[in-house]
């Protein structure tokens, strides 16, 4: 019998009980996930998006009705743990989620539904290096960093200042990986504090010398993405849990409000992603002990569920933008006026373009180049029970040339 049937037998036999509450090692969180993929293969996926500069994978795992790829009208969403090696709860409670999606499925209505419209990708440890580096300390800043002595929460591009920080595996993994998917929604998980917050995480100098923190063109969508966080937790919308003086109304805060950083995660999702991404810090110990973990996964798993649900419930608007004959149009311009982005938002290679806002009428001018902008002004409804967004596709009155981008 070849040795790695009796490897499988073995996996298989460790993980029949389910998920245990401890700290588990980058081989186990690869032998689970490899496990969770075999027994419910037609709803799940794993892949890797590359290598630490150690050499460990960079697994997600990823849930849904059509999970090794992207369905028009079906948005993608994402979880990040670990990013720094040494706040490991959200590792932790990410696997613990992905247990609870996947056995649930078929019996739970609201996550059967929830899985059925969504792809949902899940990335326990971005930084698995810093991991092992790491120690069982609520304070330590041991392995915080990857293994070449870089945080990765301060390494990707940014907005408003000139980074110096060569960019490193890990990031240039996620990276990637933001390019190549049509990511709606996103959070990143810490620890060290119980907190949701929200771009912009840097501040923008004015009149060449005074720095100010900046605001998002979204921040109302930013803010209810963040409450709707916050306010199912079990403690972090209480606002001041932790030892720390300071206090958060309602568990939510601006980034830089909190403390300015350059090159961080989420500014890059949501400047350079199109995706609307937040920062959760979910405890208050950075590696809280282990019998704490059970604790830990109560508190915060109704708030990961309703989360990813925000990427649907009655929240935007979404569509192709096609040309006369049905072809869909990439690289289309998609604005709403007074919310410009410092990137403008384009259409995917399917001609798909997803926005949240919250309820309320909005102009959108969707531009196609060498052609005459489309306008259109649409509401998006209140109190709606819709587990969709507004759908609204647009026409042009062209057809694509033969060879053009999205010709057929």
């Amino acid at each position: 019998v070849p040795l790695r049937f009796w490897w499988w037998v073995g996996a298989l036999s460790t993980w029949a009980l389910g998920l245990d509450f401890k700290y588990h090692s980058s081989k186990e969180v690869e032998e689970f996930l490899q496990v969770m993929n075999r027994n419910y293969s037609s709803i799940t996926h794993l892949y890797s998006i590359g290598k630490s500069v150690e050499g460990r994978e960079l697994w997600v795992f990823v849930i849904g009705r059509f999970p090794k790829q992207h369905m028009v009208g079906i948005p993608d969403f994402k979880y990040v743990g670990n990013i720094h090696g040494n706040e490991v709860i959200g590792r932790e409670i990410l696997l613990q989620l992905i247990e609870h999606l996947v056995t649930n499925y078929g019996t739970d209505l609201p996550i059967t539904r929830l899985i059925s419209s969504t792809r949902i990708h899940i990335m326990p440890s971005m930084n698995p290096d810093g991991f092992v580096g790491s120690v069982p300390d609520c304070y330590s800043t041991v392995g915080r960093y990857n293994k070449n002595g870089y945080d990765l929460n301060r390494n990707f591009p940014d907005v408003f200042q000139t980074t110096d920080s060569i960019s490193q595996p890990e990031t240039e993994a996620v990276k990637r990986w933001i390019q190549s998917e049509t990511f709606v929604l996103s959070a990143n998980l810490h620890g060290g504090a119980l907190v949701a917050s929200y771009p912009y995480d840097n501040t923008k100098t004015v009149d060449g010398s005074s720095k100010i923190c900046s605001v998002p063109p979204d921040e109302d969508v930013f803010k209810h993405l963040a409450l709707s966080y916050s306010l199912n937790h079990a403690n972090m919308y209480k606002g001041h849990v932790c030892e720390e003086m300071l206090i958060f109304p309602n568990g939510i805060i601006n980034g830089c409000s909190w403390y300015p950083i350059k090159g961080g995660m989420q500014d890059y999702n949501y400047v350079w992603g199109q995706c609307f991404e937040i920062t959760l810090e979910v405890s208050c110990c950075k590696y809280p002990p282990e019998m704490e973990l059970p604790g830990m996964w109560e508190e915060n798993r109704a708030a990961l569920i309703e989360y990813i649900k925000q990427v649907h419930l009655a929240l935007g608007v979404k569509g192709q933008v096609l040309d006369i004959t049905g072809n869909p149009i990439p690289e289309a311009l998609v604005e709403v006026q007074g919310r410009e982005n410092i990137v403008p938002y384009k259409t995917n290679i399917h001609g798909e373009y997803y926005r949240l806002l919250l309820p309320g009428k909005y102009i959108f001018k969707i531009t196609v180049p060498g052609h005459k902008p489309a306008m259109r002004t649409l509401t998006v409804p209140l109190g709606s029970d819709r587990f969709s967004a507004l759908k609204e596709d647009i026409v042009f009155h062209f057809k694509l040339q033969a060879g053009s981008a999205g010709a057929t």
